[in-house]
């Protein structure tokens, strides 16, 4: 791991509850439970529930497979569950996604790679990159069987991985949302995100949930060592394209599971 331990600065204000909802507003389209400005410190304690924030869109989606497949052949439900996914988000980490396949991809050195990442146009790479991977996961949710438990697990690993990514590497950029957020996230956010990815993995699937979660573990070292290898550190972009990527990879190994390519 790039950076040594910190902690984050002292806050005597610290709400479980108030945190929880800083996450679940910043991670989804939920209603806005807290109508004002987050401060620097509560956005960095969130963290911690990034992966109960996931769980919970993880159950809505199981929710609607199971119900989507009383009425809908397996190519017309993978696609609706899909656009909820993406709607639940506000396509948050599929924006990060794009942006993080044209600047990581297309650019020729670090500092050019950083700035194709700030611009709002897609080019080529993120394209590309962005059918590819709906088209991954359209077919990957289509093939999964309806009482299948990768859909909770998928955005729960994915945003723990997310909290730990936040947490031991470095930032690429010396200000801005992002650096807020990892200043302010310490080992305590880590090891609670830790501790609930974990409960859902064992409650949703059992040994072969703690499975996946060391490989979500596993997959995210080799994601952010190929980042590093691009640019100085992590970016706001690459939080989410980590976040996708992690999604992806328990949907197809759900799939492998099911027929039968993994014992």
């Amino acid at each position: 791991m790039a950076n040594p331990p910190h902690t984050p600065p002292a806050d005597t204000r610290v709400n479980p509850l108030s945190d929880f909802l800083v996450a679940l507003q910043f991670l989804t389209v939920s209603p806005s439970f807290i109508k004002r400005t987050f401060t620097a410190s509560e956005l960095g304690r969130s963290t911690a529930y990034y992966p109960l924030v996931g769980g919970l869109i993880g159950g809505l989606l199981w929710l609607a497979n199971r119900g989507l497949d009383l009425w809908f052949p397996d190519m017309l439900r993978a696609a609706l569950v899909l656009g909820l996914w993406i709607i639940i988000t506000g396509a948050l980490h599929l924006d990060g996604f794009l942006d993080s396949c044209d600047g990581l991809l297309g650019g020729l050195t670090p500092k050019s790679r950083l700035e194709i990442m700030k611009d709002e146009r897609v080019g080529a790479f993120g394209f590309s990159g962005g059918v590819i991977l709906l088209l991954v996961k359209f077919s990957a949710l289509a093939a999964t069987a309806p009482t299948s438990p990768a859909l909770i697990l998928a955005p729960t690993l994915s945003r723990a991985c997310m909290t730990l990514a936040i947490y031991a590497y470095p930032y690429a950029r010396i200000q801005g949302l992002g650096k807020a957020i990892k200043d302010r996230t310490g080992l305590v956010q880590v090891s609670l995100a830790g501790l609930i990815a974990l409960a859902v993995a064992w409650f949703a699937a059992g040994l072969y949930g703690i499975v996946l979660l060391l490989v979500a573990v596993l997959l995210t070292w080799i994601f952010t060592l190929f980042c590093l290898r691009r640019i100085p550190g992590l970016t706001g972009d690459t939080y989410g394209a980590l976040n996708e990527s992690i999604e992806l990879a328990i949907l197809l190994l759900a799939v492998a599971l099911r027929f039968g390519v993994l014992p």
